[in-house]
This record gives C-alpha cells, sequence and structure tokens, in this order.
C-alpha cells in the first residue's frame, strides 16, 4: 500500500475502541538511523555526510583537502572524476585517501604546485543499495599578487576641492579587503568628508590644509594567504585660497542621474552614494513606492553606503540617494533587480518502502529565473540509467508503484539556471522490517499538574508500524477523549491531572511483528506563592522586609532568586536572604524600584514583585532614641494541633526601627517558669505561624529588638494545651557496642519532654544479627538511654533499631543502624615477619595480615616492639629502651627510623583491636651497619716544650662502627693571625695519645682532629696550643722578675699601655669600625667556612663560634680540653615520644625535633701568665 501523510495531531473521540493511530508518512520525519544496538542488521544506500564547499578555494601553501564523507549499511566505496574524467588516485603518489572516507589529500607541500590541481571535482559514494554523488566542486588556488609598478606624480590642490585617490588593487583571489594607512600604520580618519568607497578609492568631499602628508597608503589584505600588500604612497599638498567658494553637491559616485544594480536573492544588497560640495554634503535614503525592510537595513560609512540583507525580490525597485547641503540637493535613482539562484522549496526526501507499496519523491526548487529539474539515478541521468517499471518521472516527481527490493537507488534531484544549482540526494530504499522502537524503556516523565503531558515513542518499522497505547500494569486500553497522538508515536495528556499518573505502554505493529515499550508517568504539585511580597513605603535609614512563601511539591527541591529591576540584587551587607523573606536595612535613595521573588524547580518557576518607594524621613525634634517598648494584645487564633498563629500589637520603636520579633514559649505542665526561644520574625511582621509539639501547656511572650537593644517582654498570651499524639520522631544516636566480648550495648539519645507528645514514654530495641536469619527480637523498656544484651558471641554485626512510642502510639519504623557485639583480644600474631634494612639508621618491616576474624574486634592497626641489645652493664634497663612503633589500619610494612649504626636489634609485630594487643610474633633479629663516628669525646694538649706538643684524647662518645684511623691536621697561625699551611697526619684507631716534634718554637697551632670508621670521616674537634720560649731567655725573665728595678719598671711601662689603649678606644670610637675582617678571614677553619643563611655566601664569625678570630689575651682552657654533648638519637624527638606513629603510606607522623650538636665552645684565658716579651710581641 502506498505510505500516506496523516494529520499533524489527531484527537481521540470517546468510545469503547483502543486508541490506536496508524501512522502513515513519509520515512524523512522518521530518519533512518545507524545505531549499531539498534539497527545493525539493516541496510541502506549511501547519503553524503560532508563535503567541501562548491567554490573551494584553497591555500597554495598547504596540503589540499578535499571532503567527501558518507554513511551507509555496507558502508560504502568511494571514487572521483576530475573535469568530468575519472581520477585515477592511486596514479599519482602526491594523492592519497583517508580510510573508511572519500576523503582526498593532495600532498603539495612536499613537491608539486597546486595550479596543477586546478578542476572540478565530484565525489560518489556507492554501496549495493545505490550511488550518492557530491557537488560539483571547483578547486582553485587563492591568489594574492602584488600591485603593479607605477610612478605616482604628486597631487597638488587648492582649499575647498574636491579629490578622489585611486586604489584599484590588484585582482585577487579570493577578492582583498581595502583599507588606507599611513606610514606609521595608524588608519587614516574618515568622516562625513572623507570615506572610502566600495572600491577602495579614497573620496574627499572637499579637502583642507590638514589633509596634506606624503603617505596617503592603500593596502590591500587578502585573508586567505593572510598577506597584506601596499601600493605606492601618495603625496597630497592642500595650498590655501584667500576665499573658499561655497557649491552645491554633486555626486563623485555614481556618475549621472540613474543607475542600475543586480543582486542575488540571500545576499547582502550594497548601494553607494559619494558627493562633493561645500559644505560638505549630507546623504539621505528614501525606496520609490515603497518603505525601506526596518528591521533589515542599515546604514554604513557615514550613510553614504545603505546595506539590506537577505535580501528578496520583493526588495527589487528604484532607490533614491539624496545628497543635500545649505546651497542645494540633487538625488541620484538606482534601480534594483533581484535575481535567484535556485533555491529549495521542498527539497527531495528519502523514502523507506516496504515490497509491493508506493510511493513518490518530489523535489520543489524555485529561482529567477526559474530552475530547469532534471533527475540522475545513482549518479547517471535518468534518460540513460537502467530502466525500472515501477518509476514513472513527471516533472519535479517521481513516482514509484508496486516497489520490489531492486527498486531501491539513489536518486539526485538537480535545479539549475544562470547563476548556480542545487543537487540533493534522496534514496528509495526497499525494506522489509518488522517494528521498532527506538524510545528508552522505562524513561520516567515528570510533569506539572494541569500542564500538557508529552510521552515519546519514537518508532521504526516497514511497512510504517501502527502505534497504540495503553495503560497501567493490566494493559487497559485507553478509551478516554483526553488523549492526543500525535504522527511521530508521542501521546500528549492536554491537561495531566493526578490521576494521570502510571505506567503507559507503547505498541507498534506491522505485518512482519510487533513491538512494546514501558514509560512511567508522575505529575507534581504545581510550585504556589501564597504569601506575596507586597508594595511598601521605607523612610530613609529604615529597615524594609519583602516576604515570598512558597508551598510546592513535597519531592520537588525550590530554588528562590531575588532580583531588583529585573537584575542582580547588589554585592551589599545590607542586604540579606532568609528563606522567606528579603530584608534590606539602611535604606538608602537608590534602593527603590521593583523587587521580584523567583522560585524556580526543576519542572517549574514562578515570580511575584512588590515596589519599593524610599521617602525621606519625617525631621522630628530632638528624639530620643531607646530600645522597643514591649509588644501588647497578644492573642491566640488558628489553633490547631500541631500549629497556632500568634498576634500582637508592636510597642512603640523609640525612634530605632525595629529589626526582628523574638518569641519566646513556657511549658506550664513540664518546665514551669522557663522560657525557651521559639522563633524569630522580621521587624515588619505583626503575626506568626508557630509550630507546635504535641502535649505540651504553651504559653507566649514577645520581644522586640531594635539597633538599641532588647526590649522587656510582653505579658504572656493565654495558655493553649495541644493534644497527646505518637511521637513524631526516634532517638538517635543509636549505637551498638560491646563492653566485654559477650555482650552488645545499645545506646541512644532520648527524647525530651517536648519530643515524647505524650504520656508514657518507651522504648522498643529490636536487634538480630546482620548475617543470620533470625528475627528480630525486641524488648520494650522504660525511659532510659541504655539496654545490655547479653550471651553474645564475640565481635559480630547485628542490624539494631530502637523505636518511641508513648500511650497514644508508636513513632514511625526508625532507621536501622549496625553494631557490633563485644571485643575480644585478637587470637593470632602476624606471620612472615622480615625486615629490610635500608641503611644505618633506617629498616623497613613487612608483615603478613591475621586474618579478620582471628582479630576479633575492629582493626586499630599493628605495633611493632623494637630494642636495642644492651650491654651487660645497661642489661638492667633494658625495659627503658624497648620502643613502640604503631601503624594504623590495614598496612601490612611500616619503616623503623632513628635507628642507631651498627647495633644489634630485636623486633616483633602485634595486631591492636579496640580491646588491646594480640599475642607477639615470633622475635626477629638485625643488624644495622657501620656508620660515620661522632666527634672525639675530648681533645687536650699537655706537656707542651720549646718544639713539641704532646695531644690526648678520648675516643668517640658514639663510634658507630670499627674505627679505621685518626686524622689529625695542623696549621700555625702568626701575630697577624695569618694560617699558616695545612698539615695532615694519619694517626693509628689504638691510639689515644699523640707527639708532634719540630714545631716551631713560641707558636700558636690550631688543630682538627676527627675518627673514621669504613663508612667515611666523622664530626671533626679543635684545638689551640703554643710551644714554649727559649729556655734561656726564659731564665732570665725569672731572674729579672726577681728584682725591685724591674717591678717598678713594668708598673710604668703597663700605666703607659694602659694610656695607649684608652686614647685608642677614644679615636676608634670617633673614627668608626675596627677593620678585623681581613684578620678574620685569615684566621678562618681552612675546611669549614660559616655561610649566611639567607644567601650563600660567606660571612663574618659569630662570637659563639669555635672558629672565631683569635684576640689579645685569648687562650686554651686551664684543662686544654673541649667537651661535645651527644644527639640523644631518640624516637622522643619525632614528636609522639615512643608511641610514635606511621601514616597509611609508611610516613613517620610527628616532625622529627632531633637536637642539634653544639660546636665545641671556645677556650677561656690560659691560666699560665703571658711573658713580657711575649706581651710586646703581641701588641698591636
Amino acid at each position: 500500500m502506498q505510505l500516506k501523510i496523516m494529520p499533524r495531531r489527531k484527537r481521540l473521540s470517546a468510545g469503547r475502541t483502543p486508541l490506536i493511530l496508524f501512522l502513515c508518512q513519509i520515512i524523512s520525519a522518521l530518519d533512518v538511523p545507524l545505531d549499531p544496538k539498534l539497527l545493525e542488521d539493516l541496510v541502506q544506500p549511501p547519503t553524503i555526510t560532508q563535503q567541501s564547499p562548491k567554490d573551494y578555494i584553497i591555500d597554495p601553501r598547504e596540503n589540499i583537502v578535499i571532503q567527501c564523507e558518507a554513511k551507509g549499511k555496507p558502508p560504502p566505496s568511494f571514487s572521483w572524476t576530475r573535469n568530468g574524467t575519472h581520477f585515477d588516485i592511486d596514479k599519482d603518489p602526491l594523492v592519497t585517501m583517508k580510510p573508511g572516507s572519500g576523503t582526498l589529500t593532495i600532498n603539495i607541500m612536499s613537491e608539486g604546485k597546486a595550479e596543477t590541481y586546478e578542476g572540478v571535482y565530484q565525489c560518489t559514494a556507492r554501496n549495493e543499495r545505490g550511488a550518492a554523488i557530491s557537488n560539483n566542486i571547483v578547486v582553485r588556488p587563492s591568489r594574492s599578487p602584488l600591485w603593479t609598478k607605477e610612478k605616482l606624480e604628486p597631487i597638488t590642490l587648492r582649499n575647498g576641492q574636491s579629490l578622489i585617490l585611486p586604489c584599484r588593487p590588484p585582482l585577487g583571489l579570493p577578492p582583498p579587503i581595502i583599507f588606507w594607512m599611513d606610514n606609521s600604520f595608524q588608519r587614516l580618519p574618515q568622516s562625513e568628508r572623507v570615506s572610502q568607497g566600495l572600491n577602495g578609492d579614497l573620496y574627499f568631499s572637499n579637502v583642507l590644509p590638514e589633509d596634506t602628508r606624503e603617505d596617503y597608503i592603500c593596502y590591500a589584505r587578502f585573508n586567505h594567504t593572510q598577506t597584506i600588500q601596499q601600493k605606492q604612497p601618495i603625496s597630497v599638498k592642500v595650498i590655501s585660497a584667500k576665499s573658499n567658494r561655497e557649491r552645491p553637491p554633486t555626486f563623485l559616485t555614481p556618475e549621472g542621474n540613474a543607475s542600475h544594480k543586480e543582486e542575488l536573492r540571500g545576499n547582502v544588497l550594497s548601494l553607494e552614494c559619494i558627493a562633493e560640495g561645500l559644505p560638505t554634503p549630507i546623504i539621505y535614503w528614501i525606496k520609490e513606492d515603497g518603505t525601506l525592510p526596518i528591521n533589515r537595513t542599515f546604514y554604513r560609512n557615514f550613510k553614504k553606503t545603505l546595506q539590506i540583507i537577505q535580501v528578496s525580490e520583493a526588495d527589487s525597485g528604484n532607490y533614491q540617494c539624496i545628497a543635500k547641503n545649505p546651497l542645494g540637493a540633487i538625488h541620484h535613482t538606482i534601480s534594483v533587480t533581484v535575481k535567484a539562484a535556485p533555491y529549495w522549496i521542498m527539497a527531495p526526501q528519502n523514502l523507506v518502502l516496504s515490497p509491493g507499496e508506493d510511493g513518490r519523491l518530489m523535489c520543489g526548487a524555485n529561482g529567477n529565473p526559474k530552475p530547469k529539474i532534471s533527475w540522475l539515478s545513482n549518479g547517471v541521468p535518468v534518460e540513460i540509467a537502467p530502466d525500472d517499471p515501477s518509476r514513472k518521472i513527471d516533472g519535479d516527481t517521481i513516482i514509484f508503484s508496486n516497489v520490489q527490493e531492486r527498486s531501491s537507488a539513489v536518486y539526485q534531484c538537480n535545479a539549475s539556471n544562470e547563476y548556480g544549482y542545487l543537487l540533493a540526494n534522496a534514496f528509495v530504499n526497499v525494506l522489509a522490517e518488522p517494528p521498532r522502537i527506538l524510545t528508552s524503556a522505562n524513561t520516567l516523565y515528570q510533569v506539572i499538574a494541569d500542564r500538557p503531558a508529552l510521552l515519546d515513542c519514537a518508532f521504526f518499522g516497514s511497512p510504517l508500524p501502527t502505534i497504540e497505547w495503553f495503560k497501567g500494569a493490566k494493559g487497559s486500553a485507553l478509551r478516554e477523549d483526553i488523549y492526543v497522538l500525535h504522527e511521530n508515536g508521542t501521546l500528549e495528556i492536554p491537561v495531566a491531572q493526578k490521576d494521570s499518573t502510571g505506567t503507559y505502554t507503547c505498541v507498534a505493529r506491522n505485518k512482519l511483528g510487533m513491538a512494546k515499550n514501558e514509560v512511567h508517568l508522575e505529575i507534581k504539585d504545581a510550585t504556589r506563592i501564597i504569601k506575596q511580597p507586597e508594595y511598601a513605603v521605607m523612610q530613609r535609614g529604615g529597615t524594609v522586609s519583602f516576604e515570598c512563601k512558597l508551598k510546592h511539591d513535597h519531592t520537588l527541591i525550590p530554588t528562590v532568586t531575588w532580583l531588583k529591576d529585573n537584575g542582580e540584587l547588589p554585592n551589599d551587607g545590607r542586604f540579606t536572604v532568609d528563606k522567606d523573606h528579603l530584608v534590606v536595612a539602611d535604606v538608602r535613595d537608590d534602593d527603590g524600584g521593583t523587587y521580584t521573588c523567583v522560585a524556580n524547580t526543576t519542572l517549574d518557576n514562578v515570580s511575584a514583585s512588590a515596589v519599593l518607594s524610599v521617602v525621606a524621613p519625617t525631621p522630628t525634634p530632638a528624639p530620643i532614641y531607646d530600645v522597643p517598648n514591649p509588644p501588647f494584645d497578644l492573642e491566640l487564633t488558628d489553633q490547631l494541633d500541631k500549629s497556632v498563629q500568634l498576634s500582637w500589637t508592636p510597642g512603640n520603636d523609640n525612634n530605632s526601627p525595629i529589626t526582628k520579633f523574638i518569641i519566646e514559649y513556657e511549658d506550664a505542665m513540664h518546665e514551669a517558669g522557663l522560657w525557651h526561644h521559639q522563633t524569630e520574625v522580621s521587624g515588619m511582621q505583626t503575626t506568626a505561624q508557630l509550630k507546635l509539639s504535641p502535649y505540651v501547656n504553651y504559653s507566649f511572650r514577645v520581644m522586640a529588638v531594635n539597633s538599641l537593644g532588647r526590649s522587656l517582654p510582653s505579658e504572656a498570651s493565654e495558655q493553649y494545651l495541644t493534644k497527646a499524639a505518637e511521637p513524631d520522631t526516634n532517638p538517635t544516636a543509636v549505637e551498638g557496642l560491646g563492653s566485654e566480648p559477650d555482650n552488645l550495648v545499645i545506646t541512644w539519645k532520648p527524647l525530651n519532654g517536648f519530643e515524647s507528645n505524650g504520656p508514657g514514654l518507651q522504648y522498643k530495641v529490636s536487634w538480630r544479627q546482620k548475617d543470620g536469619d533470625d528475627e528480630w527480637t525486641s524488648v520494650v523498656v522504660a525511659n532510659v538511654s541504655k539496654y545490655i544484651v547479653s550471651g553474645t558471641p564475640t565481635f559480630v554485626p547485628y542490624l539494631i533499631k530502637v523505636q518511641a512510642l508513648n500511650d497514644v502510639g508508636f513513632a514511625p519504623e526508625p532507621a536501622v543502624v549496625m553494631g557490633h557485639s563485644g571485643e575480644d583480644l585478637p587470637m593470632v600474631a602476624p606471620g612472615n615477619v622480615h625486615v629490610n634494612v635500608v641503611n644505618s639508621t633506617l629498616a623497613e618491616v613487612h608483615w603478613d595480615p591475621v586474618p579478620l576474624k582471628s582479630i576479633r574486634g575492629h582493626l586499630q592497626g599493628y605495633r611493632i616492639y623494637y630494642w636495642k641489645a644492651q650491654s651487660s652493664s645497661k642489661r638492667n634497663r633494658r625495659h627503658l629502651e624497648k620502643k613502640i612503633l604503631t601503624f594504623q589500619g590495614s598496612k601490612t610494612h611500616g619503616m623503623l627510623p632513628g635507628l642507631e649504626p651498627f647495633s644489634h636489634y630485636t623486633l616483633n609485630v602485634r595486631v591492636v583491636n579496640g580491646k588491646g594487643e594480640g599475642p607477639a610474633s615470633p622475635d626477629r633479629v638485625f643488624n644495622t651497619p657501620e656508620g660515620v663516628p661522632s666527634a672525639p669525646s675530648s681533645l687536650k694538649i699537655v706537656n707542651p716544650t720549646l718544639d713539641s706538643l704532646t695531644l690526648e684524647w678520648d675516643p668517640p662518645s658514639r663510634p658507630n662502627g670499627i674505627l679505621t684511623e685518626y686524622t689529625l691536621k695542623y696549621q700555625p697561625i702568626n701575630s697577624t693571625h695569618e694560617l699558616g699551611p695545612l698539615v695532615d697526619l694519619k694517626i693509628p684507631a689504638n691510639k689515644t695519645r699523640w707527639t708532634l716534634k719540630n714545631l716551631n718554637f713560641s707558636t700558636r697551632y690550631k688543630f682538627y682532629f676527627y675518627a673514621q670508621t669504613a663508612a667515611g670521616s666523622g664530626s671533626q674537634i679543635t684545638e689551640e696550643a703554643v710551644t714554649t720560649v727559649d729556655e734561656a731567655m726564659a731564665s732570665r725573665q725569672v731572674d729579672i722578675a726577681t728584682q725591685g728595678w724591674f717591678i717598678g719598671l713594668m708598673c710604668a711601662v703597663a700605666l703607659l699601655i694602659l694610656i695607649l689603649l684608652i686614647v685608642c678606644f677614644i679615636r676608634r670610637n670617633k673614627g668608626g669600625k675596627y677593620p678585623v675582617k681581613e684578620k678574620e678571614d685569615a684566621h678562618a677553619d681552612p675546611e669549614i667556612q660559616p655561610m649566611k643563611e639567607d644567601d650563600g655566601t660567606f660571612g663574618e664569625y659569630s662570637d659563639a663560634e669555635d672558629h672565631k678570630p683569635l684576640k689579645k689575651g685569648s687562650r686554651t682552657p686551664s684543662d686544654r680540653t673541649v667537651k661535645k654533648e651527644d644527639s640523644d638519637d631518640s624516637l622522643v624527638d619525632y614528636g609522639e615520644g615512643v608511641n610514635g606513629q606511621f601514616n597509611e603510606d609508611g610516613s613517620f607522623i610527628g616532625q622529627y625535633s632531633g637536637k642539634k650538636e653544639k660546636e665545641p665552645a671556645e677556650g677561656n684565658e690560659s691560666s699560665e701568665a703571658p711573658s713580657p716579651v711575649n706581651a710586646m710581641n703581641s701588641f698591636v
């Protein structure tokens, strides 16, 4: 049978027959999809989906890509023609075709020229059902030629004359964009006097002296190649005339009184008139015998250009431009003719038929002149195509009768006239397919009540299926007259009601089979504004409140937005929005306007508006500001079981606006004399709807608040006793935890007196094992907060619920929570414990997790006990040396930091639950490798002689390994504090004393001393010492020192030195800083220089450092011994003591705060008295 188009929508009348729609339509309304999940086996002729434009201008610098994409089932193959003949791409190495596509890529970037591939290309996509063809694609490379060389003579003219500067750009493809600039690439200013024409020339209605310049340059920009060409500069010189003769307008372009313009339909019609004259003429436009289209007319170039977009045949006619100045007016008539390239009235649409059916393809096109219609079949003119007895051509229509599967083909309609052509592919696909419903199954539709509901049933089949709708699980047919069925299968309920809710079934049938699909419809209550904002008049500085109270479907969550004058509220803290109100405080004049409340849900929205008028405050003499007077006349109305309306009269605000009212209540039954906060409302309200609890004897009072404070309470309202009711809520914070391994302690937060809602409050406690099949065990207990279940298995999950009840009834069904019976200590130790030593102070421990059933509780983590083997003298302190690290959660490895090098350690691992620790794993022993030693414990110099010094030392307190040797470095220091050459000496590890010989007498030496292990050198210790002077000289000094005259002489010398020191001190304070930097640098440690923390450069020594410069009187300590404090490398320094913990990734919790070793202290002044010779030699 022939497929017929049914009416767009069909209303079903009342009756007893089912609701059925026989949809007969051209299949273009039901495009055959290639959805692999739905139509994997559906064959379809090719359809061109993408192709290059008809006029395809390419960039000659890039590869040429000519697009041709098509879909079909089976996938089509592709071929090309060039200039009407077959284009064999296999013979051209520069041409490749994209796999699975017809798109060509011509690689001209490597070799070849774009001009070689100019031509007309056409693509054909073919499969077993037919062939579709593309447009003729004319490929042309873009061109941006240079300006022809020309010699431009300077232009000289008098002030007031007209001028045309020609541009005449080179012909490019596509045409260039023209603009005028100067040498500085600044656009030349244009106006009603000076402007650029459509042809690119620059027109001057009259010139002025300021128009004189030598760089009028016309530029042509070729957008396709992104290049700009420049014309030679034009020089213009304007000579000032004594008098400028004014003149009426004349046209510079167009010439004469009339001209003709032809434009194509759909393009932009541009008409131009440029006039000269003095003063500068003004241009006007009119259309003879008509008016200019309002929405499509635009004026450009200071009204010298008239543009009409989307021009049509109706825009043909005569247009007049009028140029006028005070001396006269002229006009020019432009006759416009609008032609039209072919355009579609009705393009042919794909046609799907079943065997034996009839159909037709129609190709409706128009144009001016009227286009010629021609048909092709699979890319071949039908006149020479294979004959098909089912096909008959009647002008712009092909009629098909009694089609068979061999009638499938792709037809092309070509509509052409002298201005262009249109080509459209439309296939005829003869299929025999059972119905398919494409709408997703069980789609949920939600609709607001009293609005239309549209239930989709997208379908496909051949022959075209009939659609039938049913409602209800039992499949009752729709027999009402309130339904409308659309031709695409959609069921419309024009006015959906609550009883429209339900399940709807769409059934599609044809002679080959049947398909059905269920969808669901929910009807929601409309959102309404039950309390709208009201018009308000407010004095400046006051506070105004707008109310917007909603009523909405409980399943929809509305969002409320406030607008001012249809825009957002000002970003000002004076505007506050709560649930139902907008409050504007400290009102200003610019706050006046329209305020709109907009409520949105996912299905609907409503709005309401009110106007705020701001007025000046009424002046009052000497106002007195105070807190408000108490409200009065409290009244209870609308007394319901769970709500009541309270109204009152505000007291005097005492010249400070009331911002809010505070409402409190008293329960004379449960807590007489104790007032509780009920609610707060805006200062603009005098009523409040109060929510009440059952079984409470209420009375209320109100207090007013302004900027100065709160008023006294009002008198109490009358009492109102609410009826008892079953509890509304159940206890919260329900938990189930065992206090012993064989019990379950169920606790909860009991309801308060208001929540009980009636007398006789009790609790129904229920429990059962989570993983068992047991029924709930329940017990009713008095108003307590705990119940203990005994005899439970150890650490078993239980489901628990606690329900409140009173003498009236039970609360709603409570939520079920999960708890556990009591924990017990773990039974099993972690297995497979092994240790990987990372370095001398860090080890990594791994273990296998303990099975959850053996943990018998909530897994808290794993705990490592480890300790270092002690010597026999320290074994009595073994318990003090044991350290513990806990790793949270289910970690199976962890790091042990802060270990001592070259040590013997023992550890075990235990699992921890909420009850405590499980048994320890077998001890694992590991050793840490050697590390670098600490500094020697002491260093002292003994028995100084004329040319030798003896050093004695104690080994490092922490050798961290086996000492291999000591390194001693020393160097002399002269009287100017300069350091001499450094001597390096190796000393066996078993020595604790060493004598240095052949030293210089009476010379100070600095020593650097450190120990070494196989791991490297340790920290150094430093010391200084002086060799003795010649013995003969020393004896003479001793003998002389016993003489009285010498003692007197030394006293005189000492007095003189003291006077000199005082003079030097005074001069130093006056003359600036003493230059000791050089001496300090000379005295610096040769290997270790202090560095500034901020920039890393060497800085000056501080007095607290060991390497400070030597000064007069500085000597080693009397015992020549320097002690160093040992650092305490303990886990206590990690922030958590012995109980430090690791994160999930094994990183240590707590910041490492190890103690810093102190630098060796500078020695005190020597106890030996210096000799006079030394004293004189050291004086500066």
